[in-house]
């Protein structure tokens, strides 16, 4: 079982680690980016509510990303664990996130913040290239991130379930990091 939340800024790596988390755990890593371009693309009820956010240039609601989580945690490939990955982004996203899985007996196991120093998560984006990075995008993408995930960094310690580890080196120590962060009856 491994039941856990990535937590990091974009570019930190969350996403090259969690497939080797999926592949070492056979348990499924969670996208609220993917849930919702899937949500969209199949014309969900969540999923048209999503779009006319998306359209109108708003973010979409909290009600709309945990009932995405809600119906993909209750989908029977979760239950023996999920890597969430960049959910919660808010408190509220946060406490929804305990109730559900209080309701469903699954509680998270661990809170992994995976932390790089911003000039090498600007560097790494520019080099990624996307059209939509420029310094000035990325610099203003991480300071939001800092800004909405400082709360959630203090609500999972005080919870103790955070553990930060360091992103910065190769991607074998980050994951041999990450691993050690994990509660012992997750390490395997």
């Amino acid at each position: 079982m491994l039941k856990i939340v990535l937590l990091g800024p974009p570019g930190s790596g969350k996403g090259t680690q969690s497939e080797k988390l999926v592949a070492e755990y056979g348990v499924p890593q969670i996208s609220t980016g993917d849930l919702l371009r899937n949500a969209v693309a199949n014309g969900t009820e969540l999923g048209n509510k999503a779009k006319a956010a998306m359209d109108a240039g708003e973010l979409v609601s909290d009600d709309i990303v945990v009932g995405m989580i809600r119906e993909r945690l209750e989908e029977p490939d979760t239950e023996n664990g999920f890597i969430l990955d960049g959910f919660p982004r808010s408190l509220s996203q946060a406490e929804a996130l305990d109730e559900l899985l209080e309701r469903l007996g699954r509680p998270l196991q661990a809170v992994v913040h995976v932390k790089v120093d911003q000039e090498e998560i600007v560097a790494r984006l520019l080099e990624r290239g996307r059209a939509d990075d420029n310094e000035d995008t990325i610099r203003n993408r991480l300071k939001v991130f800092e800004d909405s995930t400082a709360p959630l960094v203090a609500y999972y310690e005080e919870r103790g379930l955070l553990s930060a580890v360091s992103g910065m080196g190769e991607v074998d120590e980050i994951y041999a990091r990450i691993k050690n962060a994990l509660p012992a009856d997750a390490r395997g």
